[in-house]
């Protein structure tokens, strides 16, 4: 990711006027939270102000966040030790253009808004067997192609056993290896 936009990001999230962080699962991935772990290690990836990785935690996870932003970074670790969760939950500025971060394999695999195809393998092979992994995008149809859209069935090339919302934007895919 390029400086300018690490700076832009950097800025979007010390903008002052903003609601404070609390922790919750997005409203995209209400209709599959039953398919989330209680337990395990999880990964999230452009985890923002880490609401979501709190709310794992809170349930029971041991969660690593990861942002290009370290403004971001900053606020999910105050977010984390405001709730309690601090010493379930770690946050690292990460650039997603290099890929992953090295680590363990993981139970849950989660994505919400961004979107880097090159990351749709490294995902999968991040799970361990039975792993969920669950991605919420923008999609491009019906408006212009952007950097962080999805075309239409790019997702389904993951896995052929995937269950989609389709007005949520969600796919939630748990997956095996025979």
């Amino acid at each position: 990711m390029s400086d300018e936009d690490r700076r832009r990001w950097d800025e979007r999230y010390a903008d002052a006027d903003r609601a404070p962080a609390e922790p919750r699962l997005p409203e995209t991935f209400a209709p599959a939270e039953h398919l989330f772990p209680l337990e395990g290690r999880a990964l999230e990836i452009a985890c923002g102000r880490g609401e979501m990785s709190v709310w794992l935690a809170n349930r029971g996870m041991s969660v690593l966040g990861v942002d290009v932003s370290p403004v971001a970074r900053d606020l999910a670790r105050q977010l984390a030790s405001r709730s309690g969760v601090a010493d379930r939950c770690r946050f690292e500025v990460w650039d997603l253009d290099e890929g992953l971060p090295p680590g363990l394999p993981v139970d849950l695999v989660i994505c919400h808004m961004f979107r880097e195809p090159r990351l749709d393998r490294l995902m999968v092979d991040r799970l361990r067997p039975g792993g969920v992994l669950a991605i919420a995008t923008l999609s491009e149809v019906g408006v212009e192609p952007g950097r962080f859209r999805a075309r239409l069935g790019t997702c389904e090339t993951l896995s052929p056993s995937s269950r989609s919302w389709p007005k949520a934007r969600a796919t939630v895919w748990r997956i095996s290896w025979d």
